[in-house]
C-alpha cells in the first residue's frame, strides 16, 4: 500500500508539470512564432518481487519475472518544431522564414536565435528586435544603415536584403542580406525568453548563409509566422491532464483508506 501511494505521489507530480506545459501552449496561442512543447511520461522503476528462470530440462518450464512498477516521471519536454501559418501585415520590417531556420540576433555579448521577424530601425540605423537585439547578417555582423534618416521606402525582400530609396537623390539602395541559421538538431535549442533560443551542445553548431540560396530558406516579406498552438490538441490534453491528476488523487485517497482498515483491525 505504502508503493502505491508513492506512485500516485509520482503520477500527481507528472500530470502537473504536463498540465503547466499546455496551459504555457494555450498562452502563448498568439505570440508570434512560438511553437508548442509537449510532455511525454516514463516509467521511473521496477521492483523484482521474483527474477525470471529458463528450462533447466526438468518436466517444469521456464517462468518469467515478477515486477511491480514503482511510479512515472517526465521523460522529456520537447519542442514541436512543426511548420504553422503566416499572417500578413504590409508592414515593410515585418518578415518571416518560408521554410526552416532562425534569424540570428546579438546583444553584443550572446548570440542567439529567433523565428520572430518584427523588426524596427532604433535611433542609429540598427536593424533590431523588438527586445533590442541587432539582426545580424550571414558573417554575424550587426546590420545597421548609416544615416537611416536620409532614406525611404524601406522594404526586405525574399533574399533578406533591406532595400530602400535615397531621399536626394531617388538612388536604389540595399544593406545586408538578412543571415539565416539552421540546425541539425532543432529540439536541442533552448528557450531564452522573449522569442529568443540559445545553442546547446546537444543543438550542433549554427550553419548560416544567406536566404535563397544555397539550400536556406526563402523570406516571405511583409508577413509574420503565427504561433503553431494548436488549440483542439491541447484542449484535449489538458482534459487528459486533469483526468490523470484526478485518477492519481484518488489513488492516494484508496491507498489511505486501505491504511485506515488495517489500523482499525486491532481495535
Amino acid at each position: 500500500m505504502m508503493r502505491s501511494m508513492y506512485s500516485g505521489i509520482s503520477g500527481i507530480r507528472a500530470h502537473q508539470v504536463k498540465m503547466d506545459v499546455v496551459v504555457n501552449n494555450i498562452a502563448n496561442v498568439n505570440t508570434t512564432a512560438f511553437k508548442a512543447s509537449r510532455v511525454t511520461f516514463q516509467e521511473v522503476l521496477s521492483q523484482t518481487i521474483k527474477p525470471s528462470f529458463s528450462n533447466t530440462g526438468s518436466d517444469l518450464g521456464g517462468t518469467n519475472a515478477q515486477q511491480i512498477g514503482l511510479g512515472v516521471s517526465v521523460g522529456a519536454i520537447d519542442v514541436m518544431n512543426t511548420p504553422s501559418g503566416v499572417q500578413r501585415t504590409d508592414r515593410p520590417f515585418d518578415v518571416s522564414i518560408a521554410t526552416d531556420g532562425f534569424f540570428i540576433v546579438s546583444n553584443g555579448t550572446d548570440q542567439l536565435y529567433t523565428r520572430a521577424g518584427n523588426f524596427y530601425l532604433d535611433t542609429t540605423g540598427n536593424l533590431v528586435t523588438e527586445s533590442g537585439y541587432k539582426v545580424c547578417d550571414a558573417t554575424g555582423v550587426p546590420i545597421e544603415i548609416a544615416n537611416s534618416s536620409d532614406y525611404t521606402d524601406f522594404t526586405i525582400d525574399k533574399g533578406g536584403m533591406v532595400k530602400c530609396v535615397e531621399k536626394a537623390t531617388g538612388a536604389p539602395q540595399e544593406f545586408g542580406p538578412i543571415g539565416i541559421a539552421e540546425f541539425v538538431n532543432l529540439e536541442g535549442l533552448m528557450k531564452d525568453g522573449g522569442n529568443l533560443y540559445r545553442a546547446t551542445a546537444n543543438s550542433g553548431v549554427a550553419t548560416i548563409g544567406t536566404p535563397g540560396t544555397g539550400g536556406y530558406s526563402e523570406l516571405i516579406p511583409n508577413t509574420l509566422e503565427m504561433s503553431n498552438v494548436d488549440l483542439s490538441q491541447e484542449f484535449t490534453d489538458m482534459i487528459i491532464a486533469q483526468r490523470g491528476f484526478q485518477a492519481n488523487s484518488r489513488v492516494i485517497t484508496t491507498s489511505n483508506n486501505m491504511l485506515e482498515e488495517l489500523a482499525n483491525i486491532i481495535r
